[in-house]
């Protein structure tokens, strides 16, 4: 799942023809085999030079899975090809999407497919009813993708995604374990409640004492210097435009300090040295604030751009909230709790029973996956805990953060991922 979830959401700017065919000069067996297909459009886009061809498409997909009545939306996918008998990565979006190469791709040298979650970018039905977004739904959705390319493409499939969307191969899996051979989940938590508490432990345990009291003496020294800093965020909010009326300008500049211990595991090298000290220019502390805890995380905008998000996390995806006991004689008006970004006009009431169900699923039955985490990425306090049942394995790597990738490891702990997707797929990995 996920966070900063705005480092994930990108700003789809493709516009796409009103007809079903447009801008295509090339005339494959793909693009043939595209045309037909019921029920897509098609438009070729450029693409990075391992692949001979790219399409942006949209696909018909129903609102509810489970009423063939319920009527009918466009998913925005981006396929990019190889050739036909070669393995294909399918990346499941937790958020919008673009036609980005993922580093299994490039590992394999294959094609690809990204595909947008629904109610992000594109993909957004109408009628907008909030119920149809969950879990299940999702998993339909990218179900229905497999079946569609599978009868084009007949080499080996492996899903993977990053943070929310590493959850939503996950959630794919669970409900279709064999539409793929492989499952790559990068940073991906399963969180049991909107404020489970495994993330405060993380935090208080997180890196090393010195570094943990560096990252909560920073906070301190921000609250504390709140007459010179909150007018600084008032102006940096003016000049970026940013307003706050969701939470409150006061609030949202305390969410923003409060939230600060979250970002800085999550994003930064973990090279505390560099956190400024309360001796330090205010200048660069404030600096050093907005670098790893955005000021638009808590905006009117930036709040509405992830709604589909919020709702997801109120519901059934799960969340966090804020351990303000350290904080709590600093704080004038944030409680720790983070119920203003549910969207307007909702009153949702979270489910615990699908994450318990995909944590079961996940101990239990869910063989061929490579779980990838970063050792100071609080989202690894939720990350999937394996039993020893199954033949899947969990690489967390050491001081690494929400960007870990399997590039980023090294020696015995690399070639075991190798190898393990040398097994699975049956293929051989140029190293």
């Amino acid at each position: 799942m996920l966070k900063k979830t705005y480092f994930f959401i990108i700003v789809i700017i493709s516009i796409l023809s009103t007809a079903s065919f447009s801008q295509i000069s090339s005339n494959s067996d793909l693009l043939e085999w595209l045309k037909s297909v019921p029920g897509i459009e098609i438009k070729e886009v450029s693409h990075n030079e391992m692949f001979k061809e790219a399409y942006e498409i949209m696909i018909e997909q129903p609102i509810d899975h489970f009423n063939p009545n319920s009527g009918t939306f466009k998913q925005q996918i981006f396929l990019s090809h190889v050739d036909r008998d070669l393995p294909l990565v399918f990346d499941t979006e937790g958020y919008g999407a673009n036609n980005w190469v993922m580093e299994l791709t490039k590992i394999l040298n294959c094609n690809q497919i990204v595909a947008e979650h629904r109610y992000f970018g594109e993909s957004v039905p109408e009628p907008f009813d909030w119920k149809f977004l969950n879990i299940r739904q999702a998993a339909a959705d990218h179900h229905r993708i497999v079946e569609i390319f599978k009868k084009y493409y007949k080499g080996k499939w492996i899903t993977t995604g990053i943070s929310k969307g590493g959850s939503t191969v996950i959630f794919h899996r669970r409900f279709y374990p064999d539409d793929v051979d492989v499952s790559v989940p990068y940073v991906g938590p399963v969180n049991f409640s909107t404020e489970d508490q495994r993330v405060y432990e993380f935090i208080k345990n997180v890196s090393n004492q010195k570094c943990r009291d560096k990252v909560k003496n920073f906070q301190i020294t921000v609250l504390k210097n709140r007459d010179k800093l909150f007018p600084m965020f008032k102006e940096s909010a003016e000049k970026d435009s940013l307003t706050y009326s969701i939470v409150g300008i006061e609030r949202a500049f305390e969410y923003v300090v409060l939230e600060y211990s979250f970002a800085y595991w999550q994003w930064s090298d973990g090279d505390c040295m560099t956190i400024p000290d309360s001796t330090s220019d205010i200048d660069k502390i404030f600096d050093h604030l907005k670098a790893y805890s955005p000021f638009d995380y808590f905006s009117d905008s930036g709040i509405k751009s992830i709604w589909p998000f919020f709702y997801q996390c109120y519901t059934e995806y799960g969340y966090y909230a804020y351990d303000i006991d350290p904080f709590k004689k600093y704080l004038k008006h944030a409680d720790g709790l983070t119920r203003f970004f549910i969207p307007e006009g909702v009153n949702p009431v979270f489910d615990p029973e699908p994450m318990k169900d995909i944590n079961k699923y996940v101990q239990n039955e869910a063989d061929n996956f490579i779980f990838i985490y970063g050792g100071n990425d609080p989202w690894t306090s939720t990350s999937v805990c394996l039993t020893g049942k199954t033949n899947s394995i969990k690489m967390i790597l050491p001081g690494g953060s929400h960007r870990t990738r399997i590039r980023d490891f090294s020696g015995d702990d690399k070639e075991l991922i190798y190898s393990k997707l040398e097994d699975w797929l049956g293929i051989k990995i140029v190293r």
